[in-house]
This record gives C-alpha cells, structure tokens and sequence, in this order.
C-alpha cells in the first residue's frame, strides 16, 4: 500500500512538473476551442477603430519644407571667415538639428505667425467640456479650497505654447547628405505648410544675424584693439628717441672702434712692461759690474763710447772719471726705467677708463636694442589687427547664411492621420490580441476540471466516468427521470459508470464501493443513488448505506420520517431486517443514517461495523456506501478501510484542484487506493461555452433527453 501511495504521490509531481512546460498544440487548442470569443473581441477592435477612425480621430495635415547646410569650412581669420564656418560632420549637422527645433527659434516663430491666438497651441483659449477628468479633479479641488488658483502668467502660456509648437514639429537629417526635412504636422493644411516655411525662413535668417552680430561685435572689439595697439606703438618709439637723447651718441660701430682701442692699449702695457723688466735687469747688471770694479766689464755693460775710449786710451785709465761717467749711464738707466714705469701706469689707467666706457655703452647698446624690438613688435601687431580691421569693416552688410532653402512646404492635399485603414486594422489586430489573451488568461487561471483528460493528468488516477447534470427539478424526481429515460445521456454515462467500476479489478471485482468527495455538493449522493438503480436493475441485490450521519441527506430523495437506520443495527436496539428500507424507485434496499451523540469516525472504527459490512457481504451481491466529504470530516478515511472500491467524485468547472489534490492525499495518507475518480453534474452549455464542442450533444442521436 506504501508502493501505491509513493506512485501516486510522484504521478501528482509529474503533473505538476508538466504543467511548467508550455504546450504548443493544448495552446492551439485552448484558442481554437475559444475562437467565438476571439472572433467578437476581434469584432469589437474593429467597430471600435471605424469609430475613431470616421467620427472621433481629428484629421491632420502634415507638410515639409527642405533646406540644405554649405558644408564650406573656412578659416577664421580669412577673409571668408564671418561668410561660413560650419563643418559637415555628423556633429554640426545633429547641432542644427538642436538649432531647428531651439526654443528661442520656436519662440519667434510662435510671435510672427501669432500662434498664441490660436486655440490648438494655446489650450487657455480652447473652450472646456461640460464632463471631462480635469474638470471633475478641478471640481473637487474647490470643495476643500476656498482659494482660487494661480492664474497663468503671460510667460507661463507662451512657454505652454511653445512646447506644443515643438510636439508638431520635427526635424530630420536626410541620410548621408547635408540636407534637413522640416516637418509640421497640425489640423489645418495652410497652417501645417506656413509653419514648415517660416521656421525654414527663421532659420536662415537667424543664421545671418548670428554672423552680422559676430562681424559688429568683431569689429566693435578690433577698433579698441588697435587704438590700444597704436598707443603701445607710440609709447615704444617715444621710449626709443628718449633713450637716444639721454645717452652718448653710440653705434655698434663705435663700439668696435672702443674695443680695438682697447686691445691697441693693453699691446702696449704688455710692451711696457717688457722694456720695464729690461731696464730693471740692466740697472742690476750695471750696480754688480760696478761693485766688482771690472771697468772693461762695466764698459761692455754699459756700451757707452766714451767709457769705451778712456780704456783704450791708456793702459791705466782714470778710474776717477771712469767711474763718474759709468754713474752717469747708471743715472740714465735709471731715468729710463722711471720712464716706462710712468708710461705703464698711465696706459693702466687707460685701460681701467676704455674699460668702463665700452661696459656703460653695452648696456645702453641692449637697452636701446630691445626697445627697438618692442617698437618693432608694436608697429607689426598693429599693422596686423588695422588689416583686420579693415577687411572686417568691409564685409559688414554682405554676410550670407550657411545654409538656403531647396524646396518650400507645399499645402498638403489629405490628411495624414489618421490612417483609417491601419488604425482599423490595427485595432482588429488588438481585438484579436485581447480576445486571445482573455481566452488563455481564462484558460491559465482555470482552477477546476472541464475535461476528463484533465483530471487524469492532474491527480494521476483514472476517471471511470463523466455523468452530466440530470435535468431534475429536484432531488427527488432524479430517480424517476433516469428510469423514465433510460436512453438518457445521463443514464448512459451511469452505466458506463457502473461498467468501469465493475471491470476495475477484474481478479478481485468490488462488492462493497464507497463514493466520496472532497466538498459537499458534487453530486455523489446522486451518483450512489443512480449507481445502486442501475445495478438493482441488473438482477443484482443491492444495498445503499447512507453513511452522513451529520447531514443524513436521503431524506431529501425519498419519504422517510422517524426510520431507524445504521446507528440502531449497529446497537443492536433495531434488527437489520426491521431497519432496511424496500425502496420501490431505487429498486434495491436502503439503509439510512441517524442522529447520533457519539462521533460517527468512532463508529466507524469500531470492530462492530466492520463485522456488520462482512456479514452483508454473504447477504447482498454489491453494497454502496454514501460518505461525508473527505475534506470535511475523517469520516470516508476509517470507512475506506473495508470497501473494495473507493469512487471519488469531482464536480465539473466548480472543484478547485487544490480540493482534489488534498483529498487524494488525505486517501494516501492512510494507505487508501482510489479505485477512480467521477466527473460529475457536466453541463452541456457550459461546454459549449468554453469552446469544447457540443459535450454529449455530439451523440444526441444516441440519446433520448
């Protein structure tokens, strides 16, 4: 029994894992079976797009007008540079585009066609619906403010304006050229070609006073600058003539002269101090020779003739007068040397002054050089902004805008929205979509059984039969229909019933079937009561036991008053014989329930009842017990213990599956195998209604309704 509950139990997994998988062909099906429901939404879409299309939608006319940029890139200190300057590149066409549609141009389109007067862009001047959202919200605003709101500054609806002004308008670059497709789209044709136009017109225009404004300001900016330039230039030639007349009159050449001067000077230094050493070393020759007396010796020193003479003269001469006229030579030696020592110190200091005038007259040389440059500079600066000047001052008035107009927007014959046949299509498109999507949503938020095949795959349990709803005014007369009408859709699924619960097990076929459910109200009661007709009528004896001790139902079928039932037999106060019922319409005895103080689950498990149930086993061929439902009370667990069928019935399109799914459980939960599952009180328009044909209209010729 553990087996079977663990089988069951991964067949319930199974299913729920299939169910995250979409199936392609149910989906199809599921469409198909609501195709009524599809085709009216579809029909709806479509009346509703003839609607909007002929009779609500404002027809709008929409009109272009083409213009082109000069892609001529000129430098901007040419003479072409106040004419164009606007690259070809993708990043200045998207800036034009940004340009069309600025606000400041849009602004003086919005004032020269006095589109603030007109009721399609200035909503103030639109005249308001007696009934519409605004107006409620407006209403009870009021109710809780006494004080009126702000009113709209004359800004305030300009700008209002000006956004719907650019919701109308659009602006496109013509792919892989410099051309621009201004469009306007509004609900008059004149108004939709006047608009593209002008905005075309202001965008050239506004090109021009962009330039004429940047020549003027140009201009303007290069009159003060070579004002300035001339002033620096005159300063910077007054610097330079002031500097000549405050210094000596000095040149590059003068200052070569000073230097070769110099050089001459310090040439003869160098030689005076030569002949000073020489003079120096002969006055110590001419003292040394003296001091030794040598007198030819002071004569050869002293190369004088007269010395020379007085020793060739005699032998002995004078050494008296020789040695006075050697003094004389000395003295001479010595006047010479004084000399050249007066001359070098007098050429020194001639050095010092040459010096000190060509280092004054250097710097006076720099300085006068670099403010010649500064002039120089000057005079080139202002001879260049004074051109510029010039040049700039003649192009005023000759600007030309970048860009010119190729086509003008012409008046557009018919509307250009909305387009009835796309919106009608595309509403029968959206009828279609919704229909479908209410057919699936309906279909995924389906939390019951409509089919048996349904059922099956969701619980994993096989479904013996499908009884449709008995057309019974009552409970009462349900008996009586189906054996007046024993052809009846409803009897026939009744034998199939009886024929698939016989046939379930046929090495052990049931004798004691029990018929539950998981809420009250499926049907099972009249399921028992139709199953026990139906096999009493087969020659068999049978006997239905009403096992709701807490509802006690039968009494709504048959005409029972103070009858002693089970809880009597089972006490032993009643013989079973004196108990059962002989129920003419049913064919078959009946054993009905009492009201009892102990709880009947007890009853039910006590050893007395499953006695009981085996000794009618030896007395009746089959046995039907009516339970409470499984999910109410435990009563239908303890009595599933001794059946040998458990049918269990789930009502068409009104058991959820959660329901089902519990109530299996609660089966397998005691080790209870569910021998199949009932699909009852079908209804043949419900059917229809979701799509799934005609039910069992489909075999009305089989059937006698």
């Amino acid at each position: 029994m553990s087996d079977m509950s663990n089988s069951k139990i991964s067949s319930l997994s199974v299913a729920s894992h299939d169910d995250d998988e979409i199936d392609l062909t149910a989906l199809l099906g599921t469409i198909w079976r609501g195709k009524m429901l599809v085709i009216i939404a579809a029909v709806i879409g479509l009346v509703l797009g003839i609607i909007y299309a002929f009779f609500m939608a404002t027809p709008v006319y929409t009109s272009s007008a083409v213009v082109m940029l000069e892609s001529r890139q000129e430098q901007v200190v040419d003479l072409e540079s106040v004419m164009t300057g606007i690259g070809g590149d993708q990043v200045a066409i998207n800036t034009e585009v940004e340009v069309i549609r600025s606000r400041g141009l849009i602004e003086k389109l919005v004032k020269q066609l006095n589109l603030m007067e007109d009721p399609e862009f200035n909503t103030s001047l639109q005249s308001k619906p007696l009934l519409s959202p605004g107006r409620l919200i407006s209403g009870v605003k009021g109710l809780f403010s006494s004080a009126e709101g702000p009113q709209s500054s004359e800004r305030e609806l300009l700008d209002a304006t000006i956004d719907r002004v650019l919701d109308t308008i659009s602006v496109s670059n013509v792919r892989q050229s410099y051309v621009f497709r201004i469009t306007a789209t509004t609900e008059s044709p004149q108004k939709s070609a006047e608009i593209a136009n002008t905005l075309s017109e202001l965008y050239i225009l506004e090109q021009i006073e962009v330039k004429f404004d940047a020549t003027e300001k140009a201009t303007e900016w290069l009159t003060d600058r070579v004002g300035q330039l001339q002033i620096e230039l005159e300063e910077a030639v007054t610097a330079v003539k002031d500097f000549n007349a405050g210094t000596e009159l000095i040149s590059a050449e003068t200052l070569g002269g000073l230097n070769r001067q110099l050089k001459e000077t310090r040439d003869r230094l160098r030689e005076a101090t030569a002949s000073l050493a020489a003079a120096e070393q002969r006055i110590a020759e001419l003292n040394a020779a003296r001091a030794a007396g040598d007198m030819q010796k002071m004569a050869d020193l002293a190369a004088d003739n007269t010395l020379t003479q007085l020793i060739l003269r005699s032998e002995t001469p004078d050494r008296t007068v020789f040695e006075a006229r050697f003094d004389q030579v000395i003295q001479r030696a010595e006047v010479d040397l004084a000399r050249t020592s007066n001359q070098i110190t007098a050429l020194e200091n001639s050095i010092v002054t040459q010096e000190g005038q060509i280092e004054r007259q250097s710097a006076d040389l720099v300085t006068l050089q670099q403010l010649e440059r500064e002039a120089e500079a000057n005079r080139l600066i202002y001879e260049y902004f004074l051109n510029r000047l010039k040049e700039t001052s003649i192009q005023q008035g000759i600007q030309q805008a970048d860009s010119r107009i190729l086509s003008l927007a012409v008046v557009p014959l018919t509307p250009s929205a909305p387009r009835k046949s796309m919106v009608m299509a595309l509403m029968l498109i959206l009828g279609l979509m919704v229909g479908v999507a209410i057919v699936v949503g309906r279909e995924m938020a389906q939390n019951t059984f409509r089919l048996g095949e349904d059922l099956e795959n969701k619980t994993g349990y096989p479904v013996l039969g499908q009884i449709p709803s008995i057309p019974a005014r009552n409970r009462s007369n349900v008996l009586k229909y189906l054996s007046d009408k024993p052809t009846s859709a409803a009897a026939e699924a009744v034998r199939n019933l009886r024929t698939s619960v016989l046939l379930s097990d046929l090495d052990n076929p049931p004798q004691i079937i029990m018929s539950t459910s998981s809420v009250p109200g499926e049907g099972k009661t009249t399921q028992s009561l139709a199953l026990t007709q139906n096999l009493a009528k087969m020659g068999k004896k049978v006997l239905l036991i009403e096992g709701d001790m807490r509802k006690r139902v039968f009494a709504e079928y048959f005409d029972l008053k103070d009858q002693n039932g089970l809880m009597s037999v089972l006490s032993g106060e009643t013989p079973f014989d004196t108990a059962v019922i002989k129920e003419a319409s049913l064919h078959a005895d009946l054993l009905v329930a009492e009201k009892t103080s102990t709880n009947p689950a007890d009853v039910y498990s006590s050893e007395r009842f499953r006695s009981f149930l085996t000794e009618l086993r030896a007395e009746y061929d089959y046995i039907i017990i009516d339970t409470p439902p499984v999910l109410a009370v435990p009563d239908a667990r303890v009595i599933g213990q001794h059946v040998d069928a458990i049918l269990y019935t789930v009502r068409w399109d009104s058991t959820s599956q959660r329901q089902v799914r519990d109530g299996i459980r609660s089966f397998e939960g005691v080790n209870l195998k569910i021998s199949g599952l009932v699909l009852g009180q079908i209804s043949d328009k419900g059917m229809k209604r979701y799509g799934y044909g005609g039910g069992y209209g489909d075999y009305s010729s089989y059937y006698d309704n």
